[in-house]
Order: C-alpha cells, then structure tokens, then sequence
C-alpha cells in the first residue's frame, strides 16, 4: 500500500510542481523515494490503530441493529 499510494502521489504532485517537463521521470523518481521513506513507516504507525478504529465502529453497528 505504502508503495503504489507513494508512487501515485510523487508523480501527482511532481507533475503539479513542475509541469511534464522533459526530465520528469528522474524528478519523479528522487520524490517517490523521499516519499516512500516517510509512507512505510507512517503505514506500520497507523495500520493498527485504523484496523482498531474500524473494529470498533463494527462492533457498535451490530449492538444498535
């Protein structure tokens, strides 16, 4: 997830920032892996603490139907 989601993102804002300028891919690129140095591990942080969330907000629906 950390991966396609950094990909995405890098290449969305380095297009915003720059323009499809010639030498895109290789701006690109430097992003993406700036990018996926803070995504993997903002994942790992958040991952449990989203899938807890998610949980308990099922676990709440079934005890009000």
């Amino acid at each position: 997830m950390a991966l396609l989601m950094s990909c995405v993102m890098s290449f969305v804002i380095s297009v915003f920032n720059v323009g499809m300028v010639k030498n895109i891919v290789p701006i690109w690129l430097k992003a993406w892996s700036f990018a996926f140095i803070f995504a993997f591990p903002t994942i790992l942080i958040i991952s449990p603490i989203v899938h807890k969330l998610v949980r308990f907000v099922l676990h709440e629906e079934e005890h009000n139907i």
